[in-house]
């Protein structure tokens, strides 16, 4: 019996290869053709497996994680996209901290749970960010004030130019606002695990604007652990859209950071803005007030695609959108901002290049 292309093709290897699989299934967006080659690795062996038969017969291959912040295009992928679906957390108790070996595939707000249900402070006010624990480090997630780069002791990761693992300290991540080494050079690592420290000692961080009003509106003075992820959930979920009925990636775009002169300049023309200090000669701007004041997107719809009624930064999938026509309103939005600020602003989304 002859075999059919997928089998002729896959016929060396023992993993479970399937053909042709719709990616808007797997991305939050709900958006994305299909893959030409796809399979799940759960374990490193299974993953080093997948690597090497996309290597030797020269298909590009992509890691996905929970699919929460890419836009797949709708050619969809050529090669081999390789859901990661390493699992497992160990915790490791010291005086006064805890670390957490947290396998790449872990689903993160389920992690977050988890360490504030243990009484360890740091990653609650990452709370309710969906995706998988090694996206978390790639983006250097960030919420209500605090970034992941604050918690990650170290990555451990593939090293594809030196076809080895290494753990990268957490200088050696190179992190940055919504960057990292993993974005610095793309396609060079695929992260493993993520090692945190975490703290058995109270440390609270609700100085932040919206959790500040939250905890005022409740008359909540000193608010618990438990209190803090609960609030930061409660007004993430006001922000954001059901991801069960709306496809979304969540926010599209980088909050810009401008020089002082320039966010003097904003101020001076709109005195309503409220800016944030990074140091004596940057600024950040938020850019969901500037689309929603400024330009006028709040809301706004064009046919399957539109922008967050609760949230400008968020484009969402009304229902049978394509990756071309959320392009086309992230452009519009771009040029927008470029014409009435000044300001370029960048995608925090990842576009899943064909050719990767």
């Amino acid at each position: 019996m002859e075999l059919t292309p997928v089998r002729q093709y896959f016929a060396d290897t023992p993993m479970t290869i399937k053909e042709n699989i719709s990616l808007k299934d797997f991305t939050t967006f709900k958006i994305g053709g299909n893959a030409r080659f796809f399979c799940k690795a759960s374990s490193e062996d299974e993953l080093l497996e997948a690597i090497g038969f996309s290597k030797k017969h020269k298909v590009p291959f992509f890691i996905l994680g929970g699919g929460s912040n890419i836009l797949v295009p709708d050619a969809g992928f050529p090669g081999l996209v390789i859901k990661m679906e390493l699992k497992g957390v160990v915790y490791e108790e010291g005086e006064k901290t805890t670390k957490a070996i947290v396998q790449a595939g872990e689903n993160w707000d389920g992690f977050v749970a988890d360490t504030v249900s243990r009484g360890l402070y740091g990653l609650e006010n990452l709370s309710s960010i969906p995706g998988t624990v090694g996206a978390a480090p790639v983006q250097n997630i960030g919420a209500y004030g605090t970034e992941v780069k604050n918690t990650v002791e170290s990555v451990y990761a593939l090293d594809l130019k030196k076809d080895e693992f290494v753990t990268l300290s957490n200088a050696e991540c190179r992190f940055d606002y919504r960057d990292s080494l993993f974005k610095k050079e793309k396609g060079r690592y695929v992260i493993l695990s993520v090692t945190f420290v975490l703290s058995r000692e109270k440390s609270l961080n609700h100085s932040y604007k919206d959790l500040t009003e939250y905890f005022g509106r409740k008359h909540i003075s000193k608010p618990t652990l438990a209190q803090v992820r609960d609030a930061v959930v409660e007004i993430r979920k006001g922000k954001f859209p059901d991801l069960t009925h709306v496809g979304t990636a969540g926010s599209f775009f980088k909050n810009p950071v401008v020089s002082v002169k320039k966010a003097e300049e904003l101020v001076s023309k709109y005195p309503e803005i409220i800016t944030y200090s990074v140091n004596s000669k940057f600024t950040k701007i938020p850019l969901a007030w500037i689309l929603d004041h400024v330009c006028g997107f709040k809301g706004k719809q064009k046919g399957s695609v539109g922008v967050y009624k609760n949230q400008a930064l968020v484009l969402v999938n009304h229902g049978g959108a394509k990756a071309v026509d959320v392009i086309a309103l992230a452009q519009e939005m771009l040029e927008s901002v470029y014409e009435k600020t000044g300001i370029e602003i960048e995608p925090e989304v990842e576009y899943v290049e064909v050719g990767e």
